[in-house]
C-alpha cells in the first residue's frame, strides 16, 4: 500500500522533475511520461531506450549525477 507521502507527489511533476534532471546530464528519455492508465497508482512510464543511453544513465547514477 502507498504511504501518505507517495501519495502526495503529483506524477506530472515527478515526471517534469525527472525530465529536467535527466536533461542536466545530456539524457533523454523519449518515452516518459505519466501513465494515465492507472490515476490511482500515481505511475511514471520510464519507457524503452537505446543500450547506450542506459549506459550513460546508468553511469550518471553511478557519479551522483556529477559531470
Amino acid at each position: 500500500m502507498a504511504t501518505k507521502e507517495q501519495q502526495d507527489i503529483d506524477p506530472f511533476a515527478a515526471m517534469e522533475s525527472l525530465r529536467a534532471a535527466l536533461a542536466e546530464v545530456g539524457i533523454v528519455l523519449p518515452s516518459l511520461s505519466v501513465d494515465t492508465a492507472s490515476p490511482a497508482l500515481r505511475l511514471v512510464e520510464l519507457g524503452r531506450v537505446r543500450a547506450d543511453v542506459a549506459a550513460r544513465l546508468a553511469q550518471a547514477l553511478q557519479r551522483g549525477g556529477r559531470e
